[in-house]
């Protein structure tokens, strides 16, 4: 039996807010009357993660994530419920946190170690190798308020890392870093994963989350409202985003003179979610019928149009199943539309089996007189748009395309049909391939430098 690192058991969070702040005050000087409204930004949260996993936490702002790693951390207390935490913990929270603004940060690197419990000799040991990863030089010795957000996370990234602890929690801090640091912090992680090291893991990238994480929760109002396989429990909150990014397009478009339909907005409780409702369609929304094609695939969308057939060909119009470096691949998708499109925009995604998006395309960014053209042609019915491209030099595997039939352009879009693993194509490779893709045009050379001129000789 696994080993338990956190225990979290039905905690819950609660703020008291005032509108004014003379309503607080007349609380405590009139005591009986509460003049407070009470904001639940944990509800009933219960969670086990065992030693060694990395769990990724998502979710919308004020979901709630932050606060869940601070009860963990023990940097808040929870208004109910009990947490047990197996190990020492070194949290990389809201930037600054923990820092003291007047500490240089020398100062800081040792209070900080101090509070994590290690004593003096064991932080002397360590300075050398903070002071080496955070690279900020003589800022060391400059108190941190004077530091940019960029210091500020390289100096407390390096902390948390090098004071051996069990427990990492990270929230979203990276996203200050520059990319250099970035891939130096990713590279640390990836090496405290390898010791057995657990980490909960907070960021609004899903591709970083399925890449890096065995577990993943989903987060909203304060609930656990998915949680399980990252590539899983991802998708499900990126058709939920697209679906809240569907009701505000329709609120929008509801009464423009433009657009001849009615669009029912849902307007459910978000607490509530169902996730199959989401994802899994048996009935297209907008005609109340079965869906023309694809009724047991994971969709999403209002449904005026439909995604009704999708394969992909080689340079010979035949269909394939495999495919080599350098191939021909068209994919040819027919759609329907039940009403009018004001501006049809279809697209495509590449994805690996982690669902990684390796690359995507759209007519609207190929081609911004695509949509005009294919209204002057008809405006309801049916429509075959094909995508043609050269197979990249991918490492060998099954790979998967998502389909997408929008309407509008990309920054106000309203999707109509998504359909995930549309279809898989498994690829094939001439020779090895170290990595996800192989480049192009891979040469080596031997070059001698003269010491006399400076120039280099080819040979």
């Amino acid at each position: 039996m696994s080993e338990i690192a956190i225990s979290v058991k039905q905690i819950s969070k609660c703020y008291r807010c005032y509108n004014r702040p003379i309503d607080r005050l007349k609380e405590i000087l009139l005591p009986g009357k509460s003049r407070a409204q009470e904001f639940w930004a944990l509800k009933d949260i219960s969670l086990e993660v065992t030693k060694g996993e990395t769990v990724g936490i998502i979710g919308q702002n004020g979901s709630g994530k932050s606060t869940l790693l601070q009860v963990i951390a023990g940097t808040l207390t929870p208004t109910t419920g009990e947490v047990y935490v197996s190990g020492r913990v070194s949290a990389l929270l809201e930037l600054g946190s923990g820092f003291n603004p007047e500490f240089t940060g020398r100062q800081n690197v040792f209070f900080n170690g101090q509070i994590l419990g290690l004593s003096r000799t064991e932080i002397e040991a360590k300075f050398d190798e903070i002071v080496s990863f955070a690279e900020i030089g003589e800022f060391m010795e400059q108190p941190v308020k004077t530091y940019s957000s960029g210091m500020f996370v390289r100096l407390a990234f390096a902390v948390a890392i090098n004071v051996n602890p069990e427990i990492l929690i990270v929230d979203e801090a990276l996203a200050v870093g520059d990319g250099v640091f970035v891939h130096r912090c990713m590279a640390k992680i990836r090496e405290f994963q390898d010791r057995g090291g657990t980490i909960l893991y907070v960021s609004h990238d899903v591709g970083a989350v399925s890449r890096l994480c065995t577990k993943a929760l989903w987060m909203n109002q304060g609930i656990v409202v998915d949680s399980g396989k990252p590539a899983e429990v991802c998708k499900h909150y990126q058709a939920w985003v697209h679906e809240e990014v569907n009701k505000r397009t329709a609120s929008h478009l509801h009464n423009r003179p433009d657009v001849p339909h009615s669009i029912a907005i849902d307007n459910q409780n978000e607490e509530n979610i169902d996730i199959k409702k989401i994802t899994i369609k048996e009935i297209n929304p907008f005609t109340n019928k079965p869906f023309l094609s694809f009724s047991n695939y994971e969709r999403f969308g209002t449904g005026r149009a439909e995604i009704e057939d999708v394969c992909l060909l080689g340079a010979n119009d035949r269909p394939i199943k495999l495919v080599y470096p350098g191939d021909i691949v068209k994919v040819r998708i027919t759609t329907f539309r039940h009403d009018r499109v004001r501006k049809p925009n279809v697209g495509i995604a590449l994805l690996d089996r982690l669902r990684t998006v390796l690359s995507g395309w759209s007519t609207e960014l190929l081609d911004k007189e695509f949509a005009d053209y294919w209204l002057s042609k008809s405006e309801i019915g049916r429509a075959t748009v094909e995508f043609e491209f050269i197979w990249p030099h991918l490492a060998g595997g099954s790979y998967a395309f998502d389909i997408a039939f929008g309407d509008g352009p990309h920054e106000n879009l309203e999707m109509l049909d998504w359909i995930q693993n549309a279809t898989t194509i498994q690829a094939a490779v001439n020779d090895f391939v170290d990595g996800v893709f192989q480049v192009a045009g891979r040469q080596i050379r031997l070059c001698e430098e003269l010491a006399c001129t400076g120039q280099s000789i080819n040979f």
